[in-house]
């Protein structure tokens, strides 16, 4: 009896000293919710419910999902690291601000105001001697990847998000080894949770040969990364500082329509010739060198060498990303939701916007402003696909006009207005790719650019169906049941 009394007393003792610790790191983890790290108010009372009602659950929740950084923690970028870039923003805010500038077009001089504004980052010069071409299918996008790469004399700088070592991913890993064994300079930069299955023991042929490879936020356990939040989600290759890649493709056979759920992939990728790949490559240097291990890259006149004028194209490279004082790629995509007279076209596998870019949008309908949106027509993340289709189903009511694509997944990331300028790139309309990961986009100012999208979204009309208010309000109540839990955690997302 009185070992059952003292063993009852020590496992008191023990629970109460538990239950201490946990309101403690609850209230610890409250404080820097409110009062050091920057979000929404969305999400942060979710996260402050999560903490206070579910203790235990809710501490490896945010540790999991919550956690954000700070500038300083991740990207202590000296100036030499600037690579000597920011003298042309500078240069370029001066002569917008006194009117010296010169614009190479009307749609430039009309959007100056957006021009200055992301020019406050550091990488966001705008210039104007590129030419595009894009990209609506995988196959013409690797075909021509893999033969700039065979092409390349220098070096090949090539990052990505997802990186799988499958068919289309073991051939042009097998070309990048052939040209690092030719005496080309390869780097490869992969996201460690979107590659989770990649090692680098994969690359250590790669590696004896002279080249290198680094994983973003590595993680010391296997298949398992604990930092779910601020991952590098860009998709950049640069090949002898004269050809970038950027879009949405991933490196996968599913990219290439060989999934069986996904069927064909429908996504959009850009490859660019001139001054605008000097961004792209200041964006992958900085990238490297802001993680441990392997060789840092420095300031070589090869990574930025002088490049003839392929064409007339303006584009500013827009990135963004937690270590970024401000959310450039979100508030550039909401300067042109403001200043659009006649039309927005958005194409996103993701919809969950902020409060502040719905609210955007709402008052662009209301305005007359005719909102064209398509989304994909099924999930690949069921709670992020069905707070989508409610946010859809709310624009539908307002009078937008929202399609669902039918044909495969659709994963391009767009916004475009008045047919005049446009960006296309990594970054989703959600929270996740505004605030919490790595993104970069080329915002286009460019008449015929726009003109040749809007014929590419016209054609992926032909492949998709027309969401109605009346088949919104015809869905059962178990979607409606999934889009109501969805809604509760979409400040999670």
């Amino acid at each position: 009896m009185d070992w059952f009394f003292f063993d009852y007393i020590f496992d008191t003792y023990i629970l109460s000293i538990i239950t201490t610790v946990i309101i403690i790191l609850n209230i610890l983890l409250a404080i820097s919710l409110v009062f050091l790290e920057r979000r929404n108010a969305q999400s942060l009372w979710a996260w402050l419910l999560i903490l206070f009602f579910l203790p235990i659950i809710g501490f490896i929740l945010y540790m999991l999902f919550g956690r954000t950084i700070y500038r300083k923690s991740i990207f202590a970028i000296p100036e030499d690291e600037k690579l000597g870039m920011s003298h042309l923003v500078e240069n370029q805010l001066e002569s917008l601000e006194d009117g010296s500038f010169k614009f190479p077009n009307e749609t430039t001089k009309k959007y100056h105001q957006m021009i200055h504004m992301l020019l406050y980052n550091d990488q966001s010069f705008l210039t104007t001697n590129n030419s595009i071409q894009t990209f609506t299918n995988g196959r013409d996008k690797f075909d021509s990847l893999l033969e700039d790469i065979r092409n390349a004399t220098d070096h090949i700088h090539f990052q990505y998000y997802i990186l799988k070592l499958d068919g289309i991913g073991q051939t042009l890993y097998d070309a990048l080894l052939e040209k690092q064994k030719e005496g080309v300079t390869v780097k490869i930069l992969y996201d460690d949770m979107g590659s989770r299955r990649l090692s680098l023991k994969s690359f250590s042929t790669l590696k004896k040969e002279g080249g290198d490879a680094k994983s973003f936020f590595s993680s010391i356990f296997p298949l398992i990364n604990p930092r779910v939040n601020n991952r590098n989600h860009r998709k950049i290759v640069v090949i002898d500082g004269n050809i970038g890649y950027v879009g949405g493709f991933n490196v996968g056979d599913e990219y290439l329509g060989r999934d069986k759920k996904f069927g064909f992939w429908r996504d959009t990728h850009l490859k660019i010739q001139g001054n605008a790949v000097r961004s792209l490559q200041l964006r992958f240097l900085l990238d490297w060198n802001s993680q441990p291990g392997g060789d840092r890259i420095e300031n070589e006149d090869r990574y930025f060498p002088e490049v003839p004028s392929h064409g007339e194209k303006p584009i500013q490279i827009v990135t963004s990303g937690p270590d970024e004082e401000w959310e450039q790629i979100k508030y550039g995509y909401m300067q042109m939701i403001h200043s659009a007279k006649d039309s927005i076209y958005i194409q996103t596998p993701y919809f969950i916007p902020d409060q502040a870019f719905f609210e955007a949008l709402k008052i662009a309908i209301l305005s007359g402003v005719k909102v064209h949106l398509m989304i994909p027509s099924f999930p690949d993340h069921p709670f992020v696909y069905w707070a989508t289709y409610s946010n859809a189903g709310t624009l539908v009511k307002m009078g937008a006009i929202v399609h669902t694509y039918e044909k495969g997944f659709n994963h391009q990331k767009i916004v475009m207005v008045d047919d005049e300028v446009l960006s296309i790139g990594t970054t989703n309309v959600d929270v996740r790719s505004f605030s919490l990961n790595f993104e970069v986009n080329a915002f286009i100012y460019d008449k015929e650019q726009a003109k040749h999208y809007r014929e590419i979204y016209e054609a992926d009309i032909q492949d998709a169906t027309l969401l109605t208010e009346e088949k919104y309000k015809a869905r059962s109540n178990w979607i409606k049941i999934k889009e109501g839990f969805a809604q509760l955690v979409s400040p999670l997302l």
